[in-house]
């Protein structure tokens, strides 16, 4: 038996033949409506338009959940424009965080990719152009000279403005937080 996203994915390759008009075509129709609730698209795909139930209510459900955004595509957004030369110093991040150990998850968001284990031990925030503010979870540990308090989520940070700045000491660090994760 095929499975509800084999299903969605079958139905959208036939929707040209037929509803006449591509996945793209009817969320652009969609969004030219101004409908914003699943039930109002559905009978507005089907009264003005004579799509059946099931293509209406596919349409409107793709209409108000868009596809997401992978994590892949979310940090290469991160790294665009005037922060791409801060790429390096993230990958050499994640790189040195996953050696720590298999149990190491990195959870890209839209503004910053949080890496965890049972919890969250750092955040890579590009915060600048020319800076990564790497938070860490190090509670209890006293901020001085790079490692500075930060916030609630984090309680230090280091500003990383060149690869050389992150050395054995931020390494440490990270360390540190990671076997407190």
């Amino acid at each position: 038996m095929a499975t509800p996203e084999e299903m969605a994915a079958s139905m959208i390759a036939n929707m040209p033949e037929k509803t006449g008009k591509s996945l793209e075509d009817w969320l652009t129709i969609v969004g030219a409506s101004g409908l914003q609730k699943h039930g109002q698209i559905v009978k507005f795909l089907k009264s003005e338009h004579a799509m059946t139930h099931g293509f209406a209510n596919l349409v409107a459900s793709k209409a108000l959940n868009p596809e997401p955004v992978s994590e892949d595509a979310l940090v290469d957004t991160q790294y665009t424009g005037a922060k791409a030369a801060l790429r390096p110093i993230h990958d050499a991040i994640v790189e040195f965080c996953t050696a720590l150990g298999g149990d190491v998850e990195i959870a890209p968001k839209k503004a910053s990719v949080s890496l965890r284990r049972s919890k969250q031990f750092a955040l890579i925030t590009p915060a600048t152009k020319t800076r990564i503010d790497l938070g860490l979870a190090l509670k209890g540990e006293k901020a001085k000279g790079r490692l500075e308090s930060y916030n609630a989520m984090c309680s230090h940070r280091v500003r990383i403005e060149d690869i050389s700045d992150f050395d054995d000491k931020v390494k440490g660090w990270i360390r540190q937080a990671y076997d407190r994760a």
